[in-house]
């Protein structure tokens, strides 16, 4: 395999929280299933001929676990930046999907439209959460040593990405991230 430059982020594992029905999960701390773990132990060694010298990670257990498997296998240990987390969804996290959309059914249209304004009910906004995991991600490109991995969240991975997209935030939501994902940014 080649060596990337810069910067990869990775999805952690599957949590039980990943599989229908779906929750949202924000800052709940769940932790992986075997599932993810056995997802995290491939991830691991998708990156083992990387040349991965510098691994960060999410501080919530999800993606803390899922980077310590990594780091065993790249004996690297992960540094913790409650910034990689993922969006603080307020009031929504721990709901399931289908409960948001019969007893919120607008505001969750207005979500699936994401945007620079989305704000959870009770948490933050992507343009905020964009901001945390950008401010992160550029620190990590500028400070640590070349390539880094990063393991956080699906949300953190999407508004990383439409960054380089022309609608921005808008575009939240076309961007797929399976658990384990890998891109580089």
């Amino acid at each position: 395999m080649s060596t990337p430059a810069g910067v990869l982020l990775a999805r952690h594992g599957e949590t039980d929280d990943n599989v229908p029905p779906l929750r949202f999960q924000g800052w709940r701390d769940t932790p992986l299933n075997e599932t993810g773990r056995r997802q995290a132990r491939q991830l691991a060694r998708r990156v083992a001929g990387l040349g991965i010298v510098a691994l960060f990670t999410s501080d919530l257990s999800r993606a803390r676990e899922t980077a310590e498997i990594v780091g065993a296998e790249l004996k690297l240990e992960p540094l913790l930046d409650a910034r990689l987390r993922e969006a603080n969804r307020g009031r929504w996290e721990g709901r399931l999907f289908d409960d948001v959309a019969e007893a919120e059914p607008e505001r969750l249209a207005t979500y699936l439209r994401a945007g620079a304004q989305w704000r959870f009910p009770g948490g933050e906004s992507l343009q905020e959460q964009q901001d945390r995991v950008s401010a992160c991600v550029e620190e990590i490109r500028h400070s640590a040593p070349a390539p880094a991995l990063a393991v956080c969240h699906g949300g953190s991975i999407r508004v990383m990405l439409s960054r380089s997209d022309p609608r921005g935030l808008a575009a939240f939501h076309d961007f797929q991230v399976p658990n384990t994902a890998m891109v580089s940014v």
